[in-house]
C-alpha cells in the first residue's frame, strides 16, 4: 500500500458529484459536441437540422430554413410532422420537454418513427438546449401552435398553446442561442461554413430543399438537387476535365441504402466524400474501405482479363487506383454506429462489404461496356504506379537525406536555438534579400529563417515524384520534419508555428498561392492542426517629423493621415513592394515580434469549395480562371505593375 500523502485529505460519499439533467452536458461539452471551439459552435446547427434530414429522410419534409439573427441567435424552421406535445406515459410532461429537456430521449431508439436517421443518442437537441443561453420551441400539429422556453435548458413554463394554424401546416421551429459562458472565445455563427454543410446536406438529400438566410450581412443561399450525389460530383469537377462519364449506382442491401457516385478526372489528387445518414463523416469507416477495395479490385481484373497489364507486372495499389478520383459515397442505415457522438466515423462492419458489393457489380459492367474509359482509366494508374515508384525513391532520398543533415539543415536554413515545437517557429521567405533581413531580425532562440530562391513547383499539375525534386520543396519537408503525403507524421514536427512570408505584390502573392496549394495537396494535416500562418508586413511606412507608423492596409493609412490633420501633406509616406526594402529592426517590429505582429492562421472551412479553388487557380484549365479573374478584377488593390 502507497503512503498517504496528505493525511487531511478525506474522502467519502459526500465527495461523490451527482449532475442531474442536461448539468452533465453543461460540465463536459466536448463529451456531446466535441469542445467549445468554433467547430463544436457549428456542431449545435448540425443537431438541429440533422432532426429536419431525419424527417426528409421518413419522407415527412421537403423544406428547411435556417437564419443566422443580427443577435448571433439561429432559427431553424422546417416542415415535417413536428415534434409531439401529448403527455408523456412514463415522464408525465409534454414528449416536447422531454425531448429538449432529457438525454437519450427520442424516437429513434426502434420505436418505428424513423427508418433510418442521423440523431441516434437522443443527446443533439437536448445537449443544444444545455449548451444555450436560451431556447425556444414553436411547434406546428393537430391545427395548435404549441410554445416552450429554456434558459440554460430548464423549461422556463409548461408547454403552452399559443395560437392556431391550418390543420395541414405542420412542423418545428427551434430558434437558440448559444451561452457565451460555455463558448466565450466565439463571435458567432460562420456563414460560409454553414454553406458548405447545407450543400452537401442538400446533394446527399435529394428534392429537399435548404434555405440559408443571414441577416448580418443580408445575404440568402438556397440549395436544392435533383441529381442527387451524382450534381455534387458534377459540382466537384466542373473545373476539371474527366476521363468518363459519371458512374452511378443506388441499391438497397440488407435493408442498407448504398448510394456511389464515382469519375476519373485529369488531375493528380483524390476528392471523396463519405457520409452516413446524410451526415459527413470526415475521418472515413468503413463505407470509405468498401469503395477503396472494390476499386482496386474491379481495376486490377479488368486490366488482366483484357491484357492491360504485362504478367511480369504487380498489380495496381489503392493509391494507384485512387489518383484523379472524385467519388461520393453515400449510405442509409437503420442502426449506424459511429466512433463517437460528433459522428466523424462510421464503424459498422457489414458495411464495407455492402460497399464493396456495389462498386464491383457497377464499375465492373461501366468497365466493360466502356472499353475507351477503361483503358484510359487504366493507362491513369499505370503512370501513377510508375510514378508512386520513382516518388517512392525520391522520398526515400529526402528521408535519409534529412536525418543525415539533421545537425546541419537543408539549403539556406538558419535554425534556432530552442527544441521543443510548443515555442518554435519556422519562417518561409521569398528571396535571399528578405531572407538576410529575417536572419538579422528574428530572435535566434525560437525563430527560424528559410529563404525560397524564386518560385516552387506548381504541386497542383505535378505528381509526388516531380514534386519531389524540386529542391524548395525537398528543403521544406526536411525543414519541418514531418514527411509528405502518406508517410506524413505531425509527431516529427520541428515547429509549433510554419509562417509564410511573402511580399505584398503580386510575385509575393503567387509564391504565398504556390506555397498553399503544395501544403493544401501534400500536408493538409499542417493546416487542419492550426500550425500554418501567414505573416502580415505593413504595406506603407507614414513618417512625419521623428515619429513613424505602419500601415497594414489602404484604411489604416488613410486614417492615420486623417489624424495628423493639416501635417498630413508634409508627411514621408513609403509603399513597400517587398520585404527586402525593410531593414532589420524594421521587420522585427512590424512582422516578427510576438508582442505586435500580425499572424493569419489558414484554415480550411470548405474543403471542397478550397480544393475547387485551387484547381481553378492552379490546374490546367485557362477559362475557369480566365473566368474568376474576369469576377473578382474589382476588388483588386495595390496592384503592382
Amino acid at each position: 500500500m502507497t503512503q498517504r500523502k496528505n493525511e487531511d485529505f478525506h474522502y467519502d460519499a459526500s465527495n461523490i458529484q451527482v449532475l442531474d439533467g442536461l448539468d452533465a452536458v453543461r460540465k463536459r461539452p466536448g463529451m456531446y459536441v466535441g469542445g467549445t471551439d468554433s467547430k463544436a459552435l457549428h456542431h449545435l446547427v448540425y443537431e438541429v437540422v440533422d432532426n429536419a434530414i431525419d424527417e426528409a429522410l421518413a419522407g415527412f419534409c421537403d423544406s428547411i430554413e435556417v437564419t443566422i439573427h443580427a443577435d448571433n441567435s439561429i432559427t431553424v424552421l422546417d416542415n415535417g410532422r413536428g415534434i409531439p406535445t401529448d403527455i408523456h406515459p412514463q415522464m408525465k410532461k409534454s414528449a416536447l420537454e422531454v425531448v429538449l429537456t432529457t438525454l437519450h430521449a427520442g424516437g429513434k431508439f426502434g420505436t418505428g418513427s424513423y427508418k433510418v436517421s442521423g440523431g441516434l443518442h437522443g443527446v443533439g437537441s437536448s445537449a443544444v438546449n444545455a449548451l444555450s443561453e436560451w431556447m425556444e420551441a414553436t411547434i406546428y400539429r393537430d391545427g395548435k401552435i404549441f410554445y416552450q422556453r429554456y434558459q440554460r435548458g430548464k423549461p422556463q413554463d409548461k408547454v403552452k398553446v399559443i395560437g392556431e394554424c391550418p390543420i395541414e401546416q405542420t412542423g418545428t421551429k427551434i430558434t437558440f442561442l448559444y451561452d457565451k459562458e460555455i463558448f466565450k472565445d466565439e463571435t458567432g455563427f460562420h456563414y460560409n461554413v454553414l454553406v458548405n454543410r447545407f450543400r452537401e446536406m442538400a446533394f446527399v438529400t435529394k428534392q429537399t430543399k435548404i434555405l440559408l438566410v443571414d441577416e448580418h450581412n443580408d445575404r440568402r443561399m438556397t440549395f436544392y438537387f435533383q441529381g442527387g450525389i451524382s450534381s455534387f460530383v458534377h459540382y466537384l469537377n466542373k473545373d476539371k476535365i474527366p476521363v468518363h462519364a459519371i458512374v452511378h449506382a443506388e441499391k438497397m442491401i440488407e435493408n442498407i441504402g448504398v448510394d456511389i457516385a464515382m469519375q476519373y478526372t485529369d488531375v493528380y489528387t483524390e476528392t471523396v466524400y463519405c457520409f452516413a445518414n446524410t451526415i459527413n463523416t470526415i475521418d472515413g469507416g468503413t463505407h470509405l474501405t468498401g469503395l477503396r477495395t472494390g476499386l482496386t479490385r474491379v481495376i486490377n481484373d479488368y486490366a488482366r482479363s483484357n491484357n492491360l497489364l504485362k504478367e511480369a507486372d504487380p498489380n495496381f495499389s489503392g493509391e494507384d487506383t485512387r489518383e484523379g478520383l472524385t467519388a461520393v459515397v453515400s449510405i442509409k442505415h437503420p442502426d449506424p454506429q459511429f466512433e463517437s457522438q460528433t459522428k466523424v466515423k462510421l464503424m459498422n462492419t457489414e458495411v464495407a462489404t455492402y460497399v464493396q458489393q456495389v462498386v464491383l457489380e457497377t464499375f465492373k459492367d461501366f468497365l466493360e461496356n466502356n472499353p475507351a474509359a477503361g483503358k484510359a482509366i487504366v493507362n491513369k494508374c499505370l503512370t501513377s504506379s510508375r510514378a508512386r515508384d520513382a516518388a517512392k525513391k525520391a522520398r526515400d532520398l529526402v528521408i535519409r537525406k534529412s536525418a543525415l543533415e539533421s545537425m546541419t539543415l537543408p539549403g539556406k536554413l538558419a535554425d534556432c536555438s530552442g527544441r521543443n515545437p510548443e515555442f518554435t517557429e519556422l519562417y518561409i521567405v521569398e528571396g535571399d534579400s528578405a531572407g538576410g533581413s529575417a536572419k538579422q531580425g528574428r530572435d535566434r532562440s525560437f525563430q527560424a529563417i528559410l529563404p525560397l530562391r524564386g518560385k516552387i513547383l506548381n504541386t497542383e499539375r505535378a505528381r509526388l515524384d516531380k514534386v519531389l525534386s524540386n529542391n524548395e520543396v525537398k528543403s521544406m519537408i526536411s525543414a519541418i520534419g514531418c514527411g509528405i503525403g502518406d508517410n506524413f507524421d505531425l509527431k516529427g514536427l520541428r515547429y509549433g508555428r510554419v509562417i509564410i512570408m511573402t511580399d505584398a505584390d503580386v510575385d509575393g502573392s503567387h509564391i504565398r498561392t504556390l506555397l498553399l496549394t503544395f501544403f493544401f495537396r501534400y500536408m493538409p494535416e499542417l493546416i487542419e492542426g492550426g500550425h500554418l500562418f501567414i505573416a502580415q508586413p505593413p504595406l506603407f511606412r507614414i513618417a512625419y517629423k521623428n515619429n513613424h507608423q505602419y500601415a497594414y492596409s489602404d484604411a489604416q493609412r488613410d486614417s492615420i493621415l486623417k489624424e495628423l490633420g493639416n501635417n498630413a501633406d508634409r508627411a514621408s509616406i513609403q509603399r513597400y513592394k517587398g520585404l527586402g526594402e525593410m531593414n532589420a529592426e524594421q521587420l522585427w517590429d512590424t512582422t516578427m515580434d510576438p508582442k505586435t505582429r500580425t499572424l493569419l492562421r489558414v484554415n480550411v472551412e470548405d474543403s471542397s469549395a478550397a480544393s475547387k479553388t485551387f484547381d481553378m487557380l492552379m490546374g490546367e484549365e485557362v477559362p475557369p480562371r480566365s473566368r474568376f479573374i474576369q469576377t473578382h478584377a474589382h476588388e483588386v488593390r495595390n496592384l503592382d505593375i
